[in-house]
């Protein structure tokens, strides 16, 4: 690690903390040519899969999106922010988990409504409505039947 201060590569560790949240490695630092002390924080990189759209286009995994297609699905609903919020660590663990370098959107489509099944079925119908595009009455009915 380089001193900040005089870009000395010789640094020693003094102290080394986990931080409060847990997720970093907090360590103090003293530079062996200018003897002066900083801070440097530690933390796994994690790195989501590549979202493979339907037209083929590569876009990153958006937290954000799927909360808003899960919220639009649950407006309305009386579903706590609570049992979304752990929906969609769900749903990111089991993206993230999957190992693979790329998933595709009818993947993170069906991890969705597998969700949105377990919190409301109202929310899965208006979610399924749209994801599954139905062409007709018979193709919807057999969705509200299967629930």
């Amino acid at each position: 690690m380089r001193c900040p201060y005089c870009g000395n590569a010789e640094t020693t560790v003094v102290e080394t903390r986990t931080s409060d949240e847990g997720d970093a490695m907090r360590r103090r630092r003293r530079c062996s040519a200018c003897d002066k002390r900083f801070t440097t924080y530690e933390r796994a990189e994690l790195s989501m899969p590549m979202v493979v759209k339907k037209n083929g286009e590569r876009v990153e995994f958006s937290r954000d999106k799927l909360r808003a297609s899960m919220s639009l699905a649950l407006r309305k609903r009386n579903v706590s922010v609570d049992l979304i919020d752990a929906a969609l660590a769900r749903i990111e663990d089991r993206v993230y988990t999957s190992g693979v370098s790329e998933v595709s959107t009818t993947r993170i489509g069906e991890l969705v409504m597998h969700e949105l099944k377990r919190l409301d079925k109202v929310a899965y119908v208006r979610f399924a409505s749209v994801y599954r595009e139905f062409e007709d009455i018979d193709a919807f009915s057999q969705l509200i039947r299967e629930i």
